[in-house]
């Protein structure tokens, strides 16, 4: 008898708890093999794109799942057709090793699904999506029953008050959102970063440091990095 063969897969990583639950459901299923984290990293800051993560706990981050981590590098004034054609390269190469998907954390944007979906399809590559059609609700609980934990990196101040930017994802913080405000954020309400939990060897430790407002729009928490052993001004 043959032996079954597992599909390899790139799962897109944004530092944050959607994608850290997605791979957390993907692992526990062990139907799918993950070839690599894929990031998008903006080069002149040296950060996540979006979230605003420091790139060097981006990297203690892959570390402590245990997985290659790929980074795609953006210029800060990246348009889209720029930034179509440098994702394109990279899951080109993916693609002619045999990686037949990538995977994203997206719950229920329509639009971006499509978007995903059509993008891949030019590299005959499919998209999934683990968490697709759950209520948020019941995600955000999830996430924090199964131990995760996360802290709020960005706001964006068109939808929530920038006080919100550096918080602990948790119960106190669910409970304080305003009732428009999807509890995971879905609609870009807040993008997170997350540093302990099932999926991960040990912590990532980190300090707050500056909160800063960009495009007179976003509201960033800076995390600076610290090494093991470190004391981290009560995160972890």
């Amino acid at each position: 008898m043959k032996p079954l063969t597992v599909q390899k897969v790139l799962f897109s990583w944004s530092t944050g708890k959607d994608s850290a639950l997605a791979l957390y459901k993907l692992q526990q299923k062990g139907e799918l093999e993950i070839s690599a984290l894929l990031t998008t990293v903006t080069e002149e800051y040296d950060r996540v794109s979006i979230h605003g993560v420091n790139e060097i706990l981006l990297d203690q981050q892959a570390n402590a799942i245990g997985l290659e981590l790929e980074k795609v590098f953006i210029p800060k004034k990246c348009s889209n057709e720029d930034y179509e054609r440098l994702m394109r390269q990279m899951l080109e190469k993916y693609s002619e090793k045999g990686i037949s998907a990538t995977v994203f954390g997206d719950i229920f944007l329509e639009n971006l699904r499509e978007y995903r979906t059509e993008k891949l399809c030019l590299v005959n590559m499919d998209a999934l999506f683990p968490l697709w059609g759950r209520d948020t609700n019941e995600l955000a609980e999830e996430f924090i029953a199964l131990g995760f934990k996360a802290i709020v990196t960005c706001i964006d101040t068109k939808f929530l008050d920038k006080k919100f930017a550096g918080r602990q994802f948790d119960r106190n913080f669910l409970s304080d959102l305003p009732g428009s405000v999807d509890p995971c954020g879905e609609n870009g309400e807040f993008h997170t970063f997350a540093y302990d939990g099932p999926i991960f060897s040990e912590p990532i430790p980190y300090r707050k440091g500056r909160i800063v407002l960009r495009e007179e729009r976003f509201s960033y928490c800076d995390l600076v990095p610290l090494q093991n052993g470190q004391v981290s001004n009560g995160e972890i």
